[in-house]
């Protein structure tokens, strides 16, 4: 039997943004001590998409969707695997949107659920404050368990 790494974070995001913007998600993350399920990274040459991405989504304790104009076109027009993804994220208690160029309210428009979380905008704030936030909030949640262990 395959044994699942866990992560703290599973990074969703648009295909076209995996190159630029996700990577740099993860690399600031990582920066963090931050361990993070990002498919360019995780994903082996010949494995199963969708039985991996079950897998780091099972395995992460946080969902951290990468909201572009890119993801927002794939949540109007592709009901694939970043919707199903998305459907995953959205059942979990902890699920935090990044707005990278697109807003609240035009995320509102395609999925009005995971607008309605409370999240980050670069608008707003830098990404390195953006990623600074959700490693504390990592932390924050390793202190839950630490306290609820012992």
């Amino acid at each position: 039997m395959l044994r699942t790494q866990s992560h703290d974070v599973f990074l969703c995001h648009a295909w076209p943004d995996r190159k630029a913007d996700a990577k740099e998600v993860y690399d600031l993350l990582i920066s963090e001590d931050v361990s993070v399920w990002f498919s360019e990274v995780t994903l082996r040459p010949g494995t199963d998409m969708r039985v991996a991405i079950d897998r780091g989504l099972v395995s992460s304790r946080i969902g951290i969707v990468l909201v572009t104009p890119a993801m927002l076109d794939k949540l109007r027009t592709d009901r694939s695997i970043a919707s199903n993804e998305l459907s995953a994220l959205l059942r979990r208690n902890l699920l935090v949107p990044v707005m990278h160029g697109a807003t609240f309210e035009e995320l509102d428009q395609v999925s009005p659920t995971l607008a309605s979380r409370g999240g980050f905008s670069t608008a707003e704030e830098p990404m390195e404050d953006i990623v600074v936030k959700i490693a504390e909030l990592v932390g924050i949640l390793d202190d839950e368990e630490a306290d609820e262990i012992g």
